[in-house]
């Protein structure tokens, strides 16, 4: 299972025994195919071979809330999902954006799509990415033989964990069939604190700060001149932990929003409202918090705009600069939506981890019939 990406007439298997009759042919032949979920995550450019969708491989296997613990085919909607989750008060805590505003698409974002990409928002900084919540995965790889790894519970075991390889790989080394999930409770409310008017260096002065506190910030984003903090928890300890904060920060003034403010605000931070409505090729940056300042600078130069997340972990370009010279200034960028721009996608790996990867490609899609290329693009 890739990410979400966009899809051409091909292949819908309806079942994981299809998905692996199909693929073992496809090994036989060394012909290509080109995952997709939904069509809705990323622009990955021209890949060779047949569209194979996992869309029709949908469905919840099982979830139960006292367990919090979900299992869902991968071809599941996610809205479809956390709906189901927010009517027993509960949710996927590491919130994975919803891209179709930004790249202008219409698809429909898949649990195994999420999976795939690794798919991790705002409260990442917290609670952990994706992979953190994976508790389990079926997949077929590209021998089309069906494997399994992980289970239904969080517990310490041995041997090679599949479910962190595959979470991130973007389909390269097996098409997501079903994911086990950690499910947390949505917490009741929230707030969050606005600093107006401060620069790239200042806010991450106040994030520094902030992270190191034992108040739980659970967002610190920077777009438009503003430093955005955001806590959530109980109602007192909640606002406690608001006014900590405050008075940690003096005597800069800040804006306090409401739970519902912050819930749109956050909200449109997640899913990159600010970068919607254009075709500029936008990049995701990961970065050192503490060169997030630098970065943002040299960023700006090539003209163009940039927001932060993560405490300045991620750094989102949105601008003309050549791909070459974004690469120069930050080596771990992926381009997001291409706006014209060719070249690969994803950022050149070390000598020492393309190998590796190449050995695990070798291993479970020997042929090389899975997203090939996909890397390059």
């Amino acid at each position: 299972m890739t990410t979400d990406a966009p899809s051409r007439a091909g292949l819908s298997p309806a079942s994981e025994a299809e998905l692996g009759e199909l693929i073992a042919e496809r090994h036989a032949t060394r012909q290509p195919l080109r995952i997709t979920g939904g069509g809705s995550r990323v622009e990955t450019g021209a890949l060779s071979g047949d569209t194979l969708s996992t869309a029709a491989i949908s469905g919840v296997v099982t979830y139960e809330p006292g367990e919090m613990t979900l299992i869902a085919r991968a071809g599941t909607p996610l809205d479809e999902i956390q709906a189901m989750l927010a009517a027993e008060g509960q949710s996927l805590a590491f919130e994975p954006a919803d891209m179709r505003g930004v790249l202008g698409g219409n698809g429909t974002s898949t649990i195994g799509g999420v999976v795939a990409a690794n798919a991790s928002g705002p409260r990442r900084m917290l609670v952990g990415a994706c992979r953190d919540h994976l508790l389990g995965l079926r997949f077929v790889d590209g021998r089309g033989r069906v494997l399994k790894n992980g289970g239904r519970v969080m517990k310490n075991v041995t041997g090679l964990d599949l479910g962190k390889l595959l979470c991130g790989a973007h389909g390269t080394l097996g098409v997501l069939t079903e994911v086990a999930l950690k499910t947390l409770p949505i917490l009741p409310d929230r707030c969050a604190l606005g600093f107006h008017g401060v620069t790239v260096d200042e806010a991450a002065q106040i994030f520094a700060r902030a992270l190191a506190t034992p108040y739980e910030v659970s967002g610190a984003a920077f777009r438009d001149g503003t430093a955005w903090l955001r806590v959530e928890g109980l109602g007192p300890q909640m606002g406690y932990r608001r006014d900590r904060l405050l008075a940690l920060l003096q005597p800069r003034e800040a804006e306090v929003l409401d739970a519902e403010a912050t819930l749109s605000l956050w909200r449109g931070l997640r899913d990159l409202d600010h970068f919607a409505g254009t075709a500029t090729p936008l990049w995701r940056v990961l970065v050192k918090p503490s060169l997030a300042p630098s970065t943002v600078r040299a960023l700006q130069a090539l003209g163009g705009a940039v927001s932060v997340d993560w405490g300045g972990g991620l750094i989102w370009y949105c601008g003309p600069g050549p791909a070459q010279e974004v690469r120069q200034i930050a080596r771990h960028a992926t381009l997001v939506r291409r706006g014209g721009l060719a070249g690969p996608a994803f950022a050149p790996e070390a000598p020492a981890v393309t190998r590796l990867s190449l050995g695990l490609r070798r291993v479970f899609d020997p042929a090389g019939i899975l997203n090939p290329g996909l890397m390059d693009q």
